[in-house]
């Protein structure tokens, strides 16, 4: 079960998921690539972005952003829906041509929420503003 499906609270469901951009995949073959020619010297920063895409969860619910981040400690970044002021998207050149940002979510006495990697961040941008929409419609 993952930690978005544990944390869920009473009448709260999930919305959607953000899956990372296929980029981070080729950056780990990359990795592994150059850890095989480089006598293994890659071999270490190819694992830790594998376990990091691995263990990385991000997603929208009726009532809140969520961001979870860990293999052995875990960081999680909540937002609830109802606080969140603005939400700012980050691309670079390439990022527009291949379709992934980074997604960074401002509230109202929060830390701010930053998504990266995302893919086509701003349908992700509209998914969480039509959860706020049915949240505040539901109210």
């Amino acid at each position: 079960m993952s930690y978005i499906e544990e944390s869920l609270s009473k009448g709260e469901r999930i919305y959607q998921t953000f899956p990372h951009h296929w980029m981070v995949k080729v950056a780990i073959v990359v990795h592994f690539i150059l850890a095989v020619f480089t006598m293994g010297v890659w071999l270490i920063p190819a694992i830790l972005i594998w376990l990091g895409w691995r263990n990385t969860e991000q997603g929208v619910t009726n009532k809140r952003v969520i961001y979870k981040h860990g293999i052995i400690s875990r960081k999680t970044y909540e937002m609830k829906l109802s606080a969140i002021e603005s939400i700012i998207i980050k691309q670079g050149i390439l990022g527009r041509i291949l379709g992934y940002g980074t997604i960074i979510i401002t509230g109202r006495g929060a830390s701010d929420v930053t998504i990266r990697w995302i893919t086509d961040p701003m349908r992700v941008k509209r998914e969480i503003e039509s959860a706020d929409y049915v949240e505040t419609e539901a109210a």
